[in-house]
């Protein structure tokens, strides 16, 4: 029998948050902790091989194991537990649904030819000089648009990591600048679910919190500008020498043509019209299909008995496409579904543990002490911050690492007289951009395995994520424009 008189639960959004008065803050951070130790063993020691390809969803599913134990220990009922991870596994259904669709359109855009006329006609347009800052402006602009840093990467991003490495640039290097531009324009775009759902937990309106980021997030785009611009001029790129003869060999593998882009622009479209994103990728992927078809006949001939049978392989498994190229042959490979599989399993994986600790009460704890040491203006901004930070490696899920806090400290910013815009701001600032830099959290997985870039790649390159915890803590403690509540 559930003890009401310590365990209780509040919905905020959506999104259920249990409180268990009785549960210490040493039982909370212990599953933390142990999981913590072992994701660094296994990364820094085993070379991620711990317990196989696989280790990484283990050592999640222990970290839910001794959460759970700690649970037990504190008479918290399985079927509360079982209830949240449930919830967990509901609210990443549809974002499941993405990655397959995700991987489909990876195959699709292969065999197509969509993804090596990007890759074509982006050799002639981007030179290595000013690949990298163009890359973070081109990934801003449709993430403003389409107000998704997931549609982002499954789109131009999938297209720059290609050009990037045929250009021979890091592949890090490109991947922390598509996902550093796709994340201000989500940031910045009132399309995004996050740039809505944050104002909603700190209690301003929509535009007043757009209005009110810029001060942190415009700065922090600018050195993310001007570093990528210094990384271009210096790096050094071993594919433009041999650009001719990439062009050629692209020519002369695929049939190249403009129309190939209508495929891309009907996916941005649709996004832009407010389609889902389940059936505008949909549509994508079968509108790649039917161009295979009509574009593509020879390599799909070449690649299975039968035209249809090609295709349908390019949805769902491997493609590997030849040339007498080597880079080109890295470039022009995809894993279909089956390459999303397992990016999925990490994602299942760290919702169960996830799940585990709210059901426990243990997020709700750990928050909770966060906010009883901020006894300064600069100390509760920290708090946030780290609040969102840890809730991003502990629940896995932005959201949570968004409404928890939210919810949380929004009576504490009002007690020192602080605008709800100062809330509304660190919980984008540090919970929304930072949720990318952890693997096993939702976007860091699935950015990961869109781009096929890990995270441990790109994490360095991914400057405006990492970049803007920091500035919005520098303008706390400096107190720039720092908003305070204007009494009626």
């Amino acid at each position: 029998m559930q003890d009401q008189k310590n365990i209780s639960e509040f919905k905020a959004n959506q999104q259920t948050i249990i409180e268990n008065k009785a549960l210490s803050f040493s039982e909370a951070l212990l599953p933390v902790v142990l999981l913590m130790g072992l994701l660094f063993y296994n990364i820094m020691f085993a070379e991620g091989a711990l317990l196989g390809d696989y280790s990484n969803q283990f050592i999640l599913l222990i970290g839910g194991a001794i959460a759970a134990v700690v649970g037990f220990y504190n008479k918290v009922p399985l079927t509360l537990m079982g209830s949240e991870i449930w919830e967990n596994l509901k609210s990443v259904f549809i974002p499941i649904l993405i990655l397959c669709l995700v991987g489909a359109l990876g195959g699709t855009w292969l065999v197509s030819g969509v993804i090596p006329a990007m890759v074509y006609y982006g050799l002639q347009v981007l030179s290595p000089e000013i690949f990298l800052p163009a890359s973070v402006i081109i990934s801003a602009i449709i993430s403003i648009a389409t107000g998704s840093s997931w549609t982002t990467s499954a789109t131009v991003g999938i297209a720059l990591i290609g050009i990037g490495n045929a250009l021979g640039i890091n592949p890090g290097m490109i991947a922390g600048a598509v996902i550093s531009g796709a994340y201000f324009g989500d940031k910045m775009s009132p399309l995004s679910d996050t740039t809505n759902l944050a104002p909603a937990m700190a209690g301003t309106d929509l535009f007043s919190h757009i209005k009110y980021m810029t001060i942190t997030t415009v700065p922090t785009i600018l050195v993310t500008l001007v570093v990528f611009s210094v990384l271009s001029f210096t790096i050094d790129t071993s594919g433009s020498a041999d650009l001719s003869h990439l062009l050629d060999t692209i020519d002369a593998t695929f049939n190249i043509s403009p129309w190939l882009f209508l495929v891309p622009l009907c996916v941005i479209g649709l996004i832009l019209l407010k389609t889902k994103p389940l059936l505008a990728l949909s549509a994508g992927v079968l509108l790649a299909a039917l161009f295979a078809f009509i574009f593509q006949p020879e390599i799909l001939n070449a690649l299975g008995d039968s035209q249809l049978s090609a295709v349908i392989t390019s949805i769902f498994t491997d493609t590997q496409i030849t040339t007498d190229n080597e880079k080109l042959n890295d470039l022009f490979a995809a894993g279909g579904i089956k390459g999303m599989l397992w990016t999925i399993l990490l994602i299942i994986c760290a919702m169960v543990f996830g799940g585990i600790m709210d059901g426990i009460g243990a997020l709700s704890r750990i928050t909770s002490a966060l906010l009883a040491v901020a006894s300064s203006v600069f100390g509760l901004f920290a708090s946030t911050v780290i609040s969102c930070l840890g809730l991003n490696a502990i629940a896995s899920d932005q959201y949570l690492a968004i409404v928890i806090p939210g919810k949380m400290f929004k009576k504490a910013y009002e007690d020192k007289g602080l605008a709800p815009e100062n809330l509304s701001r660190t919980l984008e600032d540090s919970g929304t951009v930072t949720s990318v830099l952890i693997p096993w959290n939702t976007c860091g997985a699935y950015q990961s395995g869109v781009l096929g870039v890990d995270v441990g790649e790109y994490f360095i390159y991914a400057i405006f994520n990492w970049l803007s915890p920091f500035t919005t803590l520098l303008f706390a403690a400096l107190r720039i424009k720092i908003k305070l509540i204007v009494s009626k």
